[in-house]
């Protein structure tokens, strides 16, 4: 174990890549050490902790965990915990996504969706909630503006975030008041990966946002830091990042 524990320290799941990624840099470059988690994506976790540990020394760790593994999360958790022996943000960023028309639902795409939007967030939450409590740190759960307003062909995905959200209320009261827990629900950041989407089809959710562009992964790494550091005043909040849609 480092024995330098004046860095805070931050578990960010999902955090290889794309919005994860983005925000572990931040992070990072404001003092932060970051435990890096991800499933599939270990190369790019790994070319991430050697960028942010040339920056500084021992700065930044890989846990790779199947969150559909409940032993694994419950690993991740202990280890992520014993990296630098103190933790002072989770960020449950990891989600699959993917579309379950109706008539095509299966047990397994429950278990898939519900297990890294909802069970995982939760567990994670329980075991590094004395920690983060020591602190007076905070929890995000990345959430979806479609977990209010429902997508078509989507129905599991959506009740998961819905349930993530609830969750987030939920754990504000609980952990209140040494511990914050808020959400953020991001809008058209990034279009989903292995979706084909036609440009049509992107020009019409562009336009379904007040300001008539795309979001980017700064803006919601900026939205963490805004509640990390900014909002010391603001829990069981969903801050909504999608351009005004």
């Amino acid at each position: 174990m480092n024995t330098k524990k004046t860095n805070p320290v931050a578990l960010i799941t999902g955090a290889a890549v794309r919005l994860g990624a983005a925000t572990a840099s931040l992070l990072h470059s404001n003092g932060y050490n970051i435990v890096i988690h991800c499933n599939r994506s270990t190369q790019a976790g790994n070319a991430l902790a050697t960028e942010l540990n040339s920056l500084r020394k021992e700065s930044a760790r890989v846990i790779q965990a199947d969150l559909m593994d409940q032993s694994l999360v419950l690993q991740l958790g202990e280890k992520a915990l014993a990296a630098w022996g103190r933790m002072d943000v989770l960020i449950n960023n990891a989600s699959a996504f993917y579309p379950t028309p109706l008539k095509e639902i299966t047990d397994a795409d429950w278990d898939i969706l519900f297990a890294s939007n909802a069970r995982a967030p939760l567990f994670l939450a329980s075991i590094c909630a004395d920690a983060i409590q020591s602190n007076h740190g905070c929890i995000i759960n990345i959430s979806d503006l479609y977990a209010r307003r429902g997508l078509s062909n989507h129905s599991i995905y959506t009740m998961a975030k819905a349930a993530n959200e609830a969750m987030t209320k939920t754990l504000a009261r609980e952990l209140a008041p040494d511990v914050r827990v808020n959400g953020i629900a991001p809008g058209a950041i990034l279009w989903p990966p292995g979706e084909e989407l036609s440009e049509e089809k992107k020009q019409e959710i562009i336009d379904k946002a007040s300001l008539k562009k795309m979001g980017s992964p700064d803006d919601i790494a900026n939205a963490a830091w805004f509640l990390i550091e900014k909002a010391t005043y603001m829990t069981g909040q969903i801050l909504h990042v999608d351009g005004g849609r």
